[in-house]
């Protein structure tokens, strides 16, 4: 009997120490993730200051003596609802020097075609380009055909759905011929319908935050930016060398950044060259269009991790940004989602110095100053936009796990069956006016 309750003993002891062991192997790994995702929230929080800095100090770049040619190339695929608009603002550019506006129409179906005609007709600068039908579809391809049939000493790119402000193409060829070693320069991307609906608002909201103040933060930081895919400019000799666009690359912008990066060239942020770009109206096409950004960008960690040379100089800065944006930010909100739901029902309450539930704490007041920083540095405060900030972390943010394993679920399986992923327009609206 005495030797049962002995083999007890000892059984019970060792599933107590293999039971400690287990909880200290979880509370170090809590631990280990709690402070790595603390440190990224603190990278995230150094962004902002820095891109508060330089988008506040107002930077200005000197005037030319000589301003050079520039091409304007204006993918289009049935834009007949929003065509107008945008060529409307592209002839009231301001612009000192040789300017020619490319209309390429890659197999409209609508009215593009005979909007585009009436403007190749009326102004001497723009001109209407039928692109021919070709593979892959997509819009670098049809930019490929654009740099053919122009000659511009630089190019500029706006969506179809983009509306310039007058002075936003001279903002930027000042900054990328001022500034040594510019590949070209980036501007500001504003929404044109903000007001529309609950979502537009959460997404001009968003590009206050990341498509200005990050990128600002990391110009001042470390010198690098990247192209946003309108409202960019981009010296020829340089894609040139470069070989063109990758016809296969759905993140175009992205990928050509990092070329850029690669060949020890700047891309100059000019946050006060705006353009103004509608954005989508529907959940639906809000999520298609966020599926094939995030695929384009799954590519573009697909090439970091397996093609050689991308962490090295400036490119190391890109590359850890791409994966800390697409795999690694990802894995921490998932896991931040683990921490809310133990935390709140006290199912593992590990206490070092502070509970676990204080992180997911700070993750929501980092993420929300963030959105109250770039409306300070837009002068865009007011009631609504104030509220929405409380509530993005809540509903619009978590919306990134979703469109993530959708896209990666959509990558992995054109993958697997070796097909290229197609080129899913973005869908536009009716304007207001």
């Amino acid at each position: 009997m005495s030797k049962v309750i002995s083999s007890l003993i000892v059984a019970a002891a060792a599933v107590a120490a293999g039971i400690y062991f287990e909880l200290l192997s979880i509370r170090t790994l809590l631990l280990t993730t709690t402070v790595l995702f603390l440190l990224l929230l603190l990278y995230y929080s150094i962004l902002t200051i820095a891109g508060l800095y330089y988008r506040t100090k107002k930077t200005r770049f000197k005037k030319l003596d000589h301003y050079p040619s520039v091409d304007i190339l204006i993918p289009a695929h049935n834009e007949g609802v929003v065509i107008k608009d945008t060529l409307d603002a592209m002839v009231s550019i301001q612009y000192p020097g040789p300017l020619n506006i490319y209309v390429l129409n890659d197999n409209s179906k609508d009215e593009t075609a005979m909007i585009a005609d009436q403007y190749d007709s009326t102004y001497r600068e723009v001109h209407h380009i039928l692109v021919p039908p070709g593979e892959p579809k997509g819009k670098s391809r049809v930019l490929n055909y654009g740099l053919e049939i122009s000659d511009g000493e630089y190019f500029c790119v706006y969506d179809a759905d983009n509306q310039p402000e007058p002075r936003a193409l001279v903002q930027l060829v000042e900054a990328a011929v001022n500034y040594k070693d510019a590949a070209g320069a980036v501007g500001y991307v504003r929404t044109v319908n903000e007001s529309k609906n609950l979502l537009t608002r959460m997404i001009s909201i968003e590009f206050q935050v990341f498509q200005l103040l990050m990128q600002a933060g990391r110009w001042q930081l470390f010198k690098t930016g990247s192209l946003t895919g309108t409202n960019m400019l981009v010296k020829r000799s340089v894609i040139e060398e470069l070989g063109g666009y990758d016809p296969y690359a759905i993140a175009e912008d992205a990928e050509l950044t990092l070329r850029i990066t690669r060949q020890g060239l700047f891309l100059p942020i000019v946050p006060h060259s705006v353009t103004w770009e509608q954005e989508p109206e529907t959940m639906n096409v809000y999520i298609r269009q966020r599926t094939r950004w995030l695929q384009g960008n799954l590519y573009i960690v697909e090439q970091t991790l397996t093609v050689p040379g991308y962490f090295k100089g400036k490119m190391m800065v890109h590359s850890i940004h791409q994966l800390m944006v697409y795999v690694i930010f990802w894995f921490f909100l998932v896991l931040s989602y683990a921490w809310f739901v133990l935390g709140l029902f006290d199912v593992l309450f590990i206490t070092y110095t502070l509970p676990l539930l204080f992180v997911w704490y700070v993750s929501y007041l980092v993420y929300t100053t963030q959105l109250m920083s770039a409306q300070a540095a837009e002068r865009s405060f007011n009631s609504r936009n104030i509220f929405v900030s409380f509530i993005m972390y809540f509903t619009y943010a978590q919306l990134f796990s979703y469109l993530f394993v959708r896209s990666l679920i959509f990558y992995l399986k054109a993958k697997k069956n070796k097909q290229v992923i197609s080129w899913d327009k973005t869908s536009r609206f009716k304007s207001n006016k």
